[in-house]
C-alpha cells in the first residue's frame, strides 16, 4: 500500500502570474528548460524554475507556456511520475517519442509569425539557442534571450548557495592541478585557440582539484574559468574561498575573482582572440558579453575527455571504494532480511538504513544521488523517489528495487539491486532473469578501442529484445571520480547520437543498467559499474573489455536459473566468488553470514 497525503496545489496560480508577466513584456511563448548557467543535470534551488513553475519534481524536463497552452516534455523515464505530479495543474504531459516534436520543434511549428519566444539566455545552451532561433526565423518569429520572466514572479526564490570550497588532496588527487593546467593548455593550442572558457562545474572542480557542496549529491561548486597560455582565472564566490586556499591557488598561478565577474571578464577578451568553447556546454547569455570580433572555436572541452579517462592510480582508490561501498550494502541487506516482517519497514526506512551504513565507511562524503527505493508498482518509475507524503510499506510479495550510490574521497558509486519480498511471481523472476542476461552480455563484451559508445547498447538489449521487451532509458552513463555520478562524453544508449567524442577509451567508467518496467505492477533494473581496460591487440587493432568494479551480490532468489546459459551461470558464479573474496575481510557477524549465503554458487 502507499502512504500518501496531499499538498496544496499552487501551480495554476503561478501560471497566471507568469502569463501576466509575458503579456506585459509582449511575449507569446515562454521556454523554461531544466538548466542553470552551467548546464548542470542537478540544479541548485535558485535555478529550479521549471520545478517551481510546473510542480514536476523530476530532474529533466522542458516547459513551454503560451497564453492558451502549457506543456511539459519528458522522456519515458518520467512519464508515470509526470502524469501524477501534473494532474490538475493545467499543464499537459508531452511524451518525448521518436518522430514526435520536442519542445523546440513544437515552438518552431506553433508560434505565430512575428511572435516572440522568451528564454532566459543565462540558462540556454548556445547550440540550443541557435537551433531554436533558426526554427523561429523560418516562421518570421523572434527569440528573446535577455529577460528572466520567472525572476519577476518567483516569490521566495532560494538564494545562491554559499558553501565553502575545499581541496581534493593527495593521495586521492593523483594528478596535480599544475599538470592538469599544462595538459589543458596544450589542448587549447591543439584546437587552434588561445583562450578557453569553461562553465561546466565538474570540469572546473576536476581541473583545479577542488570540491564543494553547492549542488546536492555532486561535490562541485558554482564557478566559471577563463584560461589562456599565461592566465588561469577562477570565478567563484569570494566568501567561498578562505585565505589559505586563495594563497595555495595563487602559488599555482590561479587568480581568484568573484563569481559575478565572469561575464565582465569575457567582455575583455581581446579583439581577434580565438576562444575555445563547447556550444553544448556554455550558455548564449554568457557569450553575449564577448566583443563581436572574438572568434569562437567550437569543440568539446578538453577537460571532459581527460576527466573521463581515469588513471591507474585513480583506479587503485576506486577499487578500494567499491569494497567499502559493497561492505556497507552487505550490512544493510543483512539488517533488512533480519527485520523484514518483524518491524515496519517502508521505502523511507530503506533509504535511512542504507545511508547510515554508507556513512559508517571510511572517507564517505555524501550520497551520489537521492536513493531510489521502489517497491512493486513504484519500481515502474525509473526515477521514483519516496517522500514523507507518498511512500510504500514493504510487505506482502513482490520486488523491491534499490538504486543508490555514495561519494567517497576516492571515488563515486552507483548500484542497483533487486530484492525479493515474500514470494515474487514467476513473471517477476522472468523479468529479473532477462535483465540480468542483458547486463551479463554487455559485461562480457570485447570491442575495438574507439568504438562509439552508443553502438554498444544493442549488446545489452539483445536478450531483452529477443522476448519483444524493451526499456526507454539508456543502458549506461559515465561516472566521475569523486565527482558527478553522471558524466560524459561516453553514453551507452542507442537514442544518443554516435558523435566522435563518445569513442570508448581506456579508463572510462560507465554503468551497465538494463531494465524492464511494467506500469502499475513492478520495475526491474540491475546495475554495475565497469571500467574500460586493455584487452589486447590484433591485426585488426586495439581492443578493450570491461572490468566490473561494483562488488555486491545479485540476489539469485529473483531469478529463474533454468533460463540462464552455461556461460551466464559461470559469469555469475565467478562474479560472486570475487565479491566474496574482496568483501569478506571487511565484514563480520550477520553481514558476513549474509554475504556467504548470497554468494553461494548456482
Amino acid at each position: 500500500m502507499n502512504v500518501q497525503t496531499t499538498l496544496e496545489q499552487s501551480v495554476p496560480q503561478r501560471l497566471v502570474h507568469v502569463r501576466q508577466a509575458m503579456a506585459a513584456a509582449g511575449i507569446d511563448a515562454l521556454l523554461v528548460p531544466s538548466a542553470d548557467p552551467h548546464l548542470s543535470e542537478y540544479l541548485p534551488g535558485y535555478w529550479q524554475g521549471r520545478q517551481w513553475l510546473s510542480g514536476f519534481q523530476g530532474s529533466v524536463g522542458t516547459l513551454v507556456v503560451t497564453p492558451g497552452f502549457a506543456g511539459l516534455w519528458v522522456d519515458s523515464r518520467y512519464w508515470e511520475q509526470a502524469a501524477q505530479e501534473l494532474e490538475g495543474s493545467g499543464i499537459e504531459l508531452m511524451k518525448l517519442l521518436p518522430g514526435k516534436p520536442g519542445a523546440l520543434e513544437w515552438l518552431g511549428e506553433n508560434v505565430e509569425p512575428n511572435g516572440r519566444v522568451a528564454v532566459d539566455g543565462a540558462v540556454m545552451a548556445l547550440a540550443s539557442a541557435r537551433q531554436l532561433a533558426e526554427r523561429l526565423k523560418a516562421r518570421g518569429a523572434q527569440l528573446v534571450t535577455d529577460m528572466d520572466l520567472l525572476g519577476q514572479v518567483w516569490d521566495g526564490r532560494p538564494a545562491l548557495p554559499g558553501n565553502p570550497v575545499y581541496q581534493h588532496l593527495p593521495p586521492h588527487a593523483t594528478v596535480s592541478r599544475a599538470e592538469k593546467l599544462a595538459q589543458l593548455r596544450q589542448g587549447i593550442l591543439a584546437k587552434g585557440a588561445d583562450w578557453h572558457f569553461i562553465a561546466t562545474l565538474d570540469d572546473i572542480a576536476w581541473l583545479f582539484n577542488l570540491r564543494g557542496s553547492d549542488v546536492s549529491y555532486n561535490p562541485v561548486f558554482l564557478a566559471f574559468a577563463l584560461i589562456n597560455q599565461q592566465q588561469a582565472i577562477l570565478f567563484v564566490g569570494q566568501d567561498k574561498v578562505d585565505a589559505h586556499l586563495r594563497h595555495v591557488l595563487e602559488v599555482d598561478g590561479i587568480e581568484v575573482r568573484d563569481y559575478s565577474e565572469a561575464g565582465k571578464a569575457l567582455g575583455t577578451v581581446p579583439t581577434g582572440a580565438r576562444l575555445l568553447v563547447d556550444p553544448a556546454r556554455v550558455t548564449c547569455g554568457l557569450l553575449d558579453n564577448l566583443a563581436a570580433e572574438v572568434v569562437l572555436v567550437e569543440g568539446l572541452n578538453p577537460t571532459t575527455l581527460s576527466k573521463s579517462c581515469k588513471g591507474d592510480d585513480d583506479l587503485v582508490h576506486i577499487r578500494q571504494v567499491m569494497e567499502q561501498d559493497g561492505a556497507a550494502l552487505c550490512e544493510f541487506f543483512a539488517w533488512f532480511e533480519a527485520n523484514l516482517g518483524r518491524e515496519v519497514i517502508t521505502e523511507l526506512t530503506v533509504d535511512e538504513q542504507l545511508s547510515a551504513a554508507r556513512a559508517r565507511r571510511p572517507d564517505f562524503v555524501s550520497l551520489s544521488f537521492s536513493t531510489i527505493a521502489a517497491f512493486n508498482g513504484n519500481g515502474a518509475m525509473p526515477h521514483y523517489r519516496a517522500t514523507e507524503q507518498s511512500h510504500a510499506l514493504i510487505e506482502g510479495n513482490g520486488l523491491l528495487l534499490i538504486d543508490s550510490g555514495g561519494q567517497y574521497l576516492g571515488g563515486t558509486t552507483d548500484i542497483t539491486r533487486m530484492v525479493p519480498v515474500g514470494n515474487p511471481s514467476q513473471a517477476q523472476k522472468q523479468d529479473c532473469t532477462r535483465v540480468l542476461k542483458g547486463m551479463i552480455a554487455l559485461s562480457r563484451a570485447t570491442f575495438p578501442r574507439g568504438v562509439l559508445s552508443p553502438l554498444l547498447d544493442a549488446i545489452a538489449r539483445a536478450p531483452i529484445w529477443a522476448d519483444q521487451v524493451d526499456y526507454g532509458h539508456g543502458t549506461g552513463h559515465g561516472v566521475g571520480y569523486f565527482m558527478n555520478v553522471h558524466e560524459g562524453p561516453q553514453v551507452i544508449a542507442y537514442q544518443a547520437a554516435p558523435a566522435p567524442q563518445t569513442a570508448m577509451q581506456a579508463g572510462m567508467i560507465s554503468s551497465i543498467e538494463p531494465g524492464t518496467y511494467r506500469p502499475g505492477q513492478w520495475g526491474v533494473r540491475i546495475e554495475n559499474l565497469v571500467v574500460n581496460r586493455e584487452a589486447g591487440r590484433s591485426a585488426f587493432g586495439d581492443f578493450l573489455q570491461f572490468e566490473t568494479l561494483t562488488l555486491c551480490p545479485i540476489d539469485t532468489r529473483c531469478l529463474l536459473p533454468e533460463l540462464l546459459t552455461k556461460e551466464e551461470v559461470e559469469w555469475l558464479n565467478g562474479y560472486h566468488a570475487r565479491v566474496r573474496e574482496r568483501l569478506a575481510p571487511l565484514l563480520q557477524g550477520d553481514a558476513l553470514a549474509w554475504l556467504e549465503v548470497r554468494t553461494a554458487p548456482l
